[in-house]
């Protein structure tokens, strides 16, 4: 239930609702409150329902809401019987009944949007009988069902074009290029038409070129027409052939069948028939009806409050109580006759329930047959139209079974004698390839030899005159031997071969067996193989998350120890601080003099007060300095023009100094003096 309110309240909070919910605020709606909020998400799948239920009544609301979730095809937990208690609990708003319809309603938000859409024009009006006798009633309603067949129709298209993966931009695209070329065409038109003109009976040419072109069109649609025919007959002739076969294998199993075989099934089946009409199909219209009867009673029935409700309840106590009763009379009166009656009544009932079960399992099986005969036959048409071959039947597909079978087991043995040609094909190209490479190692240990003797060249002009001297040999042999030696020797040299191959056949059968064997050991390697990768990758994977593991704790390790070793030195921040508060204490609470004098607190009071008897001090001198500052200033100006006079005078001196002297200047007691 719990996780039932969150999903509900994650999707009231989203999109399109915006409500800002939380499990708590939820839980504590009011009744009518939460009536709103499922109003507000069927207004969301039908806005007809946009609807203030404060302005409605509640056998409104409660009709108007189950028309709505009988079109989205609502199923209420529980059997029929519960549907007045949903019916009431939706009146009065029960979170029992509220929060599994806005979770079944919240899950499929855009289904129920399509089925109620769908709703406003397929629910078909049912109009009575005595009314469409009338003409014009009848053509309108067939106008009507017309109506919605191409409503029906027209939403399947648009459905699949919207699955086709079609956009409209390339849509306008195509049209733009189309209308393109369509210009293009109407230019290269009008270029031939001033082009033909020129040329004499150009209009007879035009006229014959038209005439062509369209014993073209007819030739080609003669042709497609001539190979849609062959298709059909071919297809009539594979369904002759079928209906023949079918006609063949039901002649074959009518003459195997026996009368009494046939007349006992046929007897079975009208037995099962029998049953199914007599017995089974009336009860279930008979429980049909008791249902219809109960739900149009619900239907009927006015809205029932609180006090109705325990009312009900009470009844029903009072009922079963009188129900017990009535049992407890029933076992103390203990009739033997009743006792055995209602046994028999049990079996009767079982073997009765058993019937029904097993009638219902055999109608199952027949749907079922009759559905899988069906897919049957669309599966052996697609497949006629696909390829144009029949489907096998029966001991025709049993006689290509073992066709099969006997093939594949010759193009195995096959297969293996290939692979064992291949194997020593191999041995035999490998044993040659070998030899090649010894005689090269030879030749080049004889050459080297050669050309340390100073005789290079004397095994080729050896093996040239010995091939000489065996060409001039084997032609005086062949000059003098007969045709009875020649006989003689082919034989023996086939009786050499059959020694041979008898010698070797025991070896190439035992290399066989060896090689076989080989592969089998290969193949168990490669699969122990593969199990030690995976074995080794997970023992990997797991080390792998071993040491990730052992890293976090090593961290996690050193982490506790800076905290500890932190909430160590603060401790002994804390004491420290705590012992000097103390001794603050007990200094400021002795009555020794001395003793307070060494407290912080009279330290920072004479810090304090010196402190301020220095920034009086300071002020006084600034104010002193303020007081003095404009004569200062003006001192200080006199002081620098007097500076310059004297600079002027230095220079001025100076300069006199340095030209040849006209006179001589003296100074006494402040006076210049210029002698000359």
């Amino acid at each position: 239930m719990s996780d039932q309110i969150k999903f509900i309240v994650d999707n009231l909070n989203k999109e399109p609702f915006r409500k800002n919910y939380n499990l708590i605020t939820f839980d504590s709606l009011e009744p009518m409150q939460l009536l709103q909020v499922l109003n507000d998400v069927l207004a969301e799948i039908d806005p007809k329902q946009d609807v203030d239920i404060r302005e409605e009544m509640p056998e409104q609301t409660a009709k108007r809401m189950l028309s709505l979730l009988g079109i989205l095809k609502y199923k209420p937990p529980g059997s029929a019987t519960d549907m007045s208690t949903f019916r009431q609990g939706l009146v009065i708003g029960s979170k029992p009944v509220i929060y599994p319809v806005l979770h079944w309603l919240l899950q499929r938000t855009n289904e129920l949007k399509k089925r109620a859409y769908l709703a406003r024009f397929l629910i078909k009006l049912e109009v009575p009988s005595e009314f469409l006798q009338d003409e014009t009633v009848a053509d309108t309603n067939k106008q009507y069902e017309d109506l919605m067949e191409g409503f029906k129709t027209l939403h399947k298209e648009c459905e699949q074009l919207k699955t086709s993966g079609f956009s409209t931009a390339e849509i306008r695209r195509d049209i733009s290029a189309m209308e393109e070329e369509k210009d293009q065409l109407i230019k290269r038109v009008e270029r031939l038409k001033k082009r033909v003109e020129t040329v004499q009976n150009h209009q007879r040419m035009l006229k014959i070129a038209r005439q062509l072109r369209v014993e073209k069109e007819r030739e080609e649609f003669l042709a497609q027409q001539k190979q849609e025919q062959k298709n059909q007959l071919f297809h009539a002739v594979q369904r002759l052939q079928r209906i023949q076969n079918q006609l063949k294998s039901m002649r074959h199993a009518a003459a195997d069948a026996k009368p009494e075989s046939l007349m006992k099934r046929l007897e079975e089946e009208i037995k099962f028939n029998s049953y199914m009409v007599t017995e089974k199909f009336p009860k279930e219209l008979e429980n049909k009806k008791k249902e219809l009867h109960f739900l149009q009673k619900v239907v009927s029935e006015p809205a029932m409050g609180q006090s109705d409700l325990l009312e009900l309840e009470s009844k029903i106590n009072e009922i079963n109580t009188q129900i017990n009763q009535l049992i407890e009379k029933k076992m103390i009166r203990n009739e033997p006759i009743e006792g055995r009656l209602s046994l028999y009544r049990q079996q009767a009932s079982i073997i009765s329930h058993k019937k029904e079960a097993k009638a219902e399992e055999l109608q199952e099986a027949k749907e079922k047959l009759a559905n899988l005969e069906r897919e049957v036959s669309v599966k052996t048409n697609q497949t006629r139209e696909f390829d144009g071959t029949e489907v096998l039947k029966g001991d025709e597909f049993k006689r290509y079974v073992s066709k099969l079978r006997s093939k594949s087991t010759i193009f195995k043995k096959k297969h293996q004698i290939i692979a064992e040609f291949k194997a020593e094909f191999g041995l035999l190209q490998r044993t040659e390839e070998l030899l090649k490479q010894r005689h090269e190692n030879i030749q080049h240990q004889l050459q080297t030899l050669e050309e340390k003797k100073g005789i290079s060249g004397y095994s080729y002009t050896q093996e040239e005159l010995e091939r000489v001297s065996a060409l001039k040999s084997e032609v005086d042999e062949v000059k003098g031997r007969t045709l009875d030696d020649m006989s003689e020797m082919v034989k023996k040299l086939n009786s050499l071969v059959t020694e041979k191959k008898s010698a070797l056949a025991p070896v190439i059968k035992e290399l066989r067996q060896l090689r076989q064997k080989c592969q089998e050991l290969t193949q168990e390697c490669d699969e122990k193989k593969s199990q030690y990768d995976s074995c080794a990758a997970g023992l990997e994977s797991n080390r792998s998350k071993l040491e990730q593991e052992v890293r976090g704790l090593r961290e996690e390790c050193l982490q506790e120890e800076s905290r500890y070793h932190y909430t160590n030195f603060m401790i002994k921040n804390l004491e420290v601080q705590l012992r000097r508060a103390t001794d603050e204490m007990k200094a400021y609470v002795s009555s020794d003099q001395q003793e307070k004098r060494k407290a912080i607190r009279e330290q920072y009071t004479k810090n304090i007060t010196e402190q301020e008897n220095l920034g009086k001090k300071l002020r006084e001198k600034q104010k002193a300095v303020r007081e003095s500052h404009g004569p200062n200033m003006k001192q200080a100006k006199m002081w620098r023009d007097f500076e310059q006079l004297m600079e002027c005078k230095k220079q001025c001196f100076l300069k006199q100094q340095s030209q040849t002297s006209i006179g001589q200047v003296i100074q006494e007691g402040g006076e210049d003096r210029l002698i000359l």
